[in-house]
């Protein structure tokens, strides 16, 4: 992918991933809001799935959901957990997988598109979505808003809170950061790396995909984006 090899982050993350993002993110908002742009019993495809924190309560709430996923470690994470049975799980490459079907709903959740490396890999995302989705279908994407980073302390739970700091290449968009995890359980220090891409952007990318905005909020709750926004949830659809 570009350069970056995105099975680097499961192996790095694997062990806290789940545990991180209950620090920083409403895992039940964003079921809920993804819940909210399908019927019932929809099919669900989840690009990037780790640990199955979103598929597998989709699936327990009776959609057809297939997690693609490319870490051997968070995919074990998944499979390890009760309801996995549920879903239907893919280790493969996000941006080239193919299913040989179609779905409802394609989605990538909080900053997963900022894990491929260049913006070629963000590009061919986009159009591997508009090709596993039968027409009216949509595509959601959920990221933070690109901004300067700054060292920052991030309270994750009772027992563990987070360092982070990093850079932004503004020229290629790439970031290099890294969160330093201190807890009841010592000290670990973890690296991420990808590219960071803003919502012009991804509508270009759409664009070229063949997909039209339908949405743009600053989160699950369906706030109004604008320039305040820390947040960014986009819902491009097939027409």
């Amino acid at each position: 992918m570009g350069g970056f090899d995105a099975r680097r982050y499961g192996a790095d993350w694997a062990d806290v991933y789940d545990d991180v993002h209950e620090g920083i993110v409403d895992t039940d908002a964003t079921v809920d809001g993804l819940a909210a742009l399908v019927g019932p019993a929809a099919t669900i495809l989840e690009y990037g799935a780790g640990t199955g924190r979103l598929a597998i309560p989709l699936a327990e709430r009776g959609h057809d959901v297939v997690a693609v996923e490319i870490s051997e470690p968070m995919v074990e994470r998944l499979q390890a957990k009760p309801g996995a049975e549920r879903l239907s799980v893919v280790v493969g490459d996000m941006t080239d997988v193919a299913l040989g079907r179609t779905f409802d709903l394609a989605f990538i959740a909080f900053n997963s598109i900022f894990a491929l490396g260049s913006q070629d890999d963000q590009v061919r995302l986009f159009g591997n979505a508009a090709a596993h989705l039968r027409p009216g279908g949509r595509f959601a994407l959920e990221t933070v808003v690109p901004k300067e980073p700054q060292p920052r302390i991030v309270q994750l739970d009772g027992t563990r809170v987070a360092i982070t700091t990093g850079t932004l290449d503004h020229v290629t968009g790439l970031y290099s950061g890294t969160w330093v995890l201190v807890g009841t359980d010592g000290v670990s220090v973890r690296p991420i790396t990808g590219r960071h891409v803003g919502h012009a952007e991804m509508d270009l990318m759409a664009r070229l995909a063949g997909l039209e905005l339908e949405h743009r909020w600053a989160d699950w709750a369906r706030s109004p984006f604008t320039s305040e926004s820390r947040g960014h949830i986009s819902v491009y659809r097939k027409p």
